[in-house]
Order: C-alpha cells, then structure tokens, then sequence
C-alpha cells in the first residue's frame, strides 16, 4: 500500500480542513491545490464533511482528498464510500486500526506517547499522524523519538503555525505537517478564495531546512 507521504510527496503541509458549508468545498479546495497543497484532510467534524468530502473527489481531480478525526470503523467506511483516498485519526484502537487497514487506502492513525508509537510499529504501522503535536512535547519530543525509533515516520499536527512549520520539517521523521493557517476563519467565512490560495503557496514553501536545536 502506498504511504500516505507518498501520495504528494512535494507537498510539506496538508491542510486540516473543517468546512461548515459544503457548498464551499470545491472552490476551498482548489484554492488550496493552486497554491501548491495538493494533499486536503477533510475532518469529519461537521454535517456537511462528507458532502464536502464527496464533492471534492469528483469536482477536484488535481486534489488528495482524505478524512481526518477518523474515530470509528463507521466513518472509515462512510470516508472511503465519499471517496477518501487517505485516512487520519487523532487516535488508534484495534478495531479502528482494523477498519483502516482493510479499507484499502492510506492512513495515519495518531499517536502522542511513546507507548503508542512502539505499538503500532509491533503491528508493522510505521506511518502516524503526531498529535496533539505542540501540547504533545513538539519539536524536542519528535526529536527525541528519532534516535531509537528512527522507522517511525510522522505527521505533527494540532497547534502549528508558518513560524513553527519548517522546525518540524527539518526532523529526519517527519514526512508533513498538519495546520489550519492557510485557511483563516475569517477568509472563508468571506470566500476569499484567493487569500486562501496566497497562503496556501507561502505554505509550500515552508520547507526549507532549517537548524533544529533542542
């Protein structure tokens, strides 16, 4: 099965999407991809999020579309049957973690301890979403991971910002990060789209190497 890492592999920041009207999703979405951020978690977290989901898949070839806050074996299905190419969770169980595994797509089940980490390599999962990244120990905490688990690959979600971003991309074990930045509450409520779409592009190019001292 592909990595969800390698599914856009040029892209270093996927945007965390909430949409509270569906009707929003297709141009959201292809705001994002023009600046440059193919790869769109879609949280389930709304009515509309499937719909939105829905329409994406089938109005926005260029877009990755994938479900986040991926909680039960239910909504892997409901993702995968509105086209999810990639699944994300805040979270694992075994029976979620099972559900994923069989739905045929990519996932990155989340984790914030160590404990969690070493258990899901046991089951052969090397691909995880890190959250909630900043409250979770950040940068220094992945950091530290690296050494004795350098097979683990993450995706640092919840609380990062532009100024944090590349910190978290410079690590040896993150593939991306995870943010809501490009998308300001205030710009969608407007339908900006091309505010949007300018942050979106100063996004994707967060992925300069930086120095990392922690």
């Amino acid at each position: 099965m592909t990595s969800v890492f390698g599914l856009a592999p040029e892209s270093p920041v996927v945007p965390v999407v909430v949409i509270e009207d569906a009707t929003d999703a297709v141009p959201l979405a292809r705001a994002l991809v023009a600046g440059g951020l193919p790869l769109i978690e879609v949280t389930l977290r709304t009515p509309a999020a499937l719909h939105a989901l829905r329409a994406i898949a089938a109005q926005v070839p260029e877009a990755v579309v994938g479900a986040g806050t991926v909680v039960s074996p239910a909504a892997v299905a409901d993702a995968v049957g509105a086209g999810a190419r990639f699944l994300v969770s805040p979270g694992w169980t075994e029976r979620l973690l099972g559900a994923m595994r069989e739905s045929g797509v990519p996932f990155l089940p989340g984790v914030s301890t160590t404990s969690e980490v070493v258990a899901l390599l046991e089951r052969g999962v090397e691909d995880m979403k890190f959250f909630p990244a900043e409250a979770a120990g950040g940068v220094p905490y992945l950091k530290s991971l690296a050494g004795p688990l350098p097979q683990a690959r993450f995706c640092p979600t919840g609380g990062i910002s532009p100024a944090s971003a590349p910190a978290y991309l410079s690590l040896p074990n993150v593939g991306c990060v995870g943010g809501t930045w490009m998308l300001p509450r205030d710009a969608v409520a407007a339908r900006d789209w091309s505010r949007v779409e300018a942050l979106a592009r100063e996004a994707a190019a967060l992925d300069e190497p930086v120095a990392v001292s922690c």
